[in-house]
């Protein structure tokens, strides 16, 4: 009996020793970093536009087949929320393009089998806990929104064509509107917190989730006027996406995907 409660015992303490401690260092960023960021990520999608465009049109697949789906089943007022939703889950989706760049900087051969599976690896493990993470706020913000509809126009449906005549053309539908979008923003700035760091970083070196969220926060905590610039900026493209039906979205992912590594890989170092 002793044996098994030494050997169990042991098991964390061996577990603990199979991952080193890795304290990273939270680097000072200017809007200049942006910038720098932008223009590596474009080279990245240049020197790999294979890749880039395969996850921009995977995610705009996703984003027309739900638009076909909730016409069919005539929930036409999810088309705005589940749309705007979609940038929760948008840095999970992006882990193939952190790869992609992680491998073009080590000067690593790229091939499809080891971009695909990086989720599926050992260090994606954690990247699929951080999924859980950002799925969840993607059904906490559908919940929100389905509360908001009921709240401001009771449980009727509302075809498409009238729910914009009403949005747009009513003091009551501005509000919904308004209030919708600050809610929303709300929601979207605490999961940007949690992961503009995290998911490049859980990709990049063994650490565990909680450390990739606690990284993230204490990166935007540090940088506020940086990290809220890349927030909006983001923001706007995916406004763009919507707009366009889904189909920026095909070159728009692809390039914030890996400008979002190399805004990562300046705001976190690590000691030598």
């Amino acid at each position: 009996m002793s044996d098994v409660m030494e050997g169990a015992a042991a098991a964390p303490a061996k577990e603990s020793e199979a991952r080193p401690v890795i304290k990273p260092i939270i680097n000072d960023l200017s809007t200049d970093d942006i910038s720098a960021a932008l223009s590596a990520g474009l080279r990245d999608f240049q020197k790999t536009a294979q890749y880039g465009l395969f996850f921009g049109l995977f995610y705009a697949f996703g984003g027309w087949l739900m638009i076909w789906f909730l016409a069919g089943i005539d929930m036409p007022y999810l088309v705005y929320p589940l749309a705007s939703g979609f940038a929760l889950i948008a840095p999970f989706v992006a882990a193939g393009l952190y790869e992609v760049s992680r491998r073009v900087e080590m000067g690593e051969e790229l091939n499809w089998g080891d971009v695909l599976g990086a989720i599926f690896s050992k260090r994606g493990k954690e990247l699929r806990w951080m999924a859980i993470v950002t799925g969840f706020a993607f059904i906490i913000w559908i919940d929100i929104a389905i509360f908001l509809y009921v709240i401001f126009f009771g449980l009727q449906e509302i075809n498409i064509s009238d729910l914009l005549s009403v949005v747009i053309g009513t003091p009551e539908g501005a509000l919904f509107l308004t209030v919708g979008n600050l809610v929303g923003a709300g929601l979207g700035m605490t999961v940007f917190s949690l992961t503009v760091v995290a998911f490049p970083l859980l990709l990049h070196k063994d650490v565990d989730f909680v450390t990739g969220m606690i990284t993230s926060v204490q990166s935007v905590l540090k940088n506020p006027k940086t990290m809220i610039s890349w927030a909006a900026f983001i923001a706007v493209m995916l406004a763009i996406s919507l707009a366009s039906f889904f189909i920026g979205i095909i070159v728009i992912l692809p390039l914030l995907g890996h400008a979002s590594w190399h805004l990562y890989r300046r705001a976190v170092s690590f000691p030598e």
